[in-house]
């Protein structure tokens, strides 16, 4: 969910709007604006995450102390998990950028450049907060003509940079087509400030899932080509002697005959002899 804050900025609004673009089908926005405090007060956020039903927030503000700020957290149970805040040092609209732009609802290809999303804690955190916010929902499997949109977020002295690209397939006389990246905005460079994390254990806790959520393998089931169903059944050796074949009327009338057909020759036999 996307919150206005008591007092924001044409930078923080714009920021917000487009932002909430790229995740328009998961998402909801509250256009009025709210007087939060989330690293002072975390109730208000609460009771709008319960109403929503949502798992991550971004709240927009601006003030003397901290100009153009952005809030990204999640929750865990209706309850603050962790909150990252981040100062907008510079914004460009996608109004900005010519060319196309993606479609709406396209699941994006996310990177991650610089050493620090690696050694430091709060980077991590943050890294793992932006994966959950712009991840789109979870498939097993990507079409190359379906990857549109890439998410790129480098850490470098001190900074957190946000593009947007789009990817374009050119002809490169084999059947792999030569790539081209284009950019299409928003941009952002972003300052790390306040951080609130959860504790270890809490984290790990939320973490974990259920297991009805978790899929059972089910065993000596398998399927081909065309997507059919196949099974194994495992049974113990038979005796084909002993087998219990189905019962016809047609096959007892030939038997009848047989047996008819071998006591006349038997008959037959039997004169020959006499004779």
């Amino acid at each position: 969910m996307f919150i206005k804050g008591g007092n924001t900025s044409s930078v923080v609004s714009q920021a917000l709007k487009e932002l909430y673009v790229l995740k328009k089908q998961n998402s909801v926005t509250y256009k009025r604006k709210n007087i939060l405090r989330p690293f002072e007060d975390e109730t208000p956020l609460e009771f709008f995450a319960k109403k929503t039903d949502a798992s991550l927030f971004m709240f927009g503000s601006h003030n003397k102390k901290r100009p153009n700020n952005l809030v990204l957290g999640r929750f865990f149970d209706f309850h603050i998990l962790d909150m990252i805040e981040l100062g907008i040092d510079k914004f460009v609209s996608q109004a900005e950028f010519p060319g196309g732009k993606c479609p709406e609802g396209t699941k994006p290809c996310l990177m991650f450049a610089g050493e620090t999303f690696e050694q430091d804690v709060e980077y991590q955190r943050l890294k793992n907060l932006l994966i959950d916010f712009f991840r789109g929902p979870v498939v097993s499997q990507v079409r190359l003509a379906g990857l549109e949109h890439v998410i790129m977020v480098t850490a470098t002295e001190g900074k957190i940079l946000i593009r947007n690209y789009r990817v374009l397939l050119k002809k490169s006389g084999s059947r792999t087509p030569r790539i081209e990246l284009e950019e299409i905005g928003p941009s952002l460079d972003l300052t790390l400030r306040r951080v609130k994390l959860a504790s270890d254990d809490l984290y790990k806790r939320s973490l974990k899932q259920p297991k009805t959520v978790k899929p059972r393998k089910k065993k000596n089931v398998s399927h081909d080509a065309f997507g059919s169903k196949l099974g194994n059944i495992h049974m113990q050796k038979q005796s084909l002697d002993k087998l219990q074949t189905r019962k016809m009327k047609g096959l007892k009338a030939q038997k009848r005959k047989s047996q008819s057909e071998a006591r006349q020759s038997s008959a037959k036999r039997s004169k020959g002899v006499d004779t």
